[in-house]
């Protein structure tokens, strides 16, 4: 695995860590951030042809 796909996953696992607190707390607006963050690195990583763990469900 290559660095930008190591950070890219790391980033990912850290935006639905984020997100799942944010929904348990009720925080939308963080919700609605970690969402818009999520979606862009998915974005980076397809158009990089780099394929990413889903999320943990943890």
């Amino acid at each position: 695995m290559g660095e930008l796909s190591r950070m890219i996953q790391q980033r990912l696992d850290d935006a639905y860590a984020s997100l799942r607190v944010a929904h348990a707390e009720g925080d939308t607006y963080l919700a609605d951030i970690r969402q818009e963050e999520i979606s862009e690195l998915r974005r980076i990583a397809a158009n990089n042809d780099i394929g990413v763990e889903p999320p943990r469900c943890d």
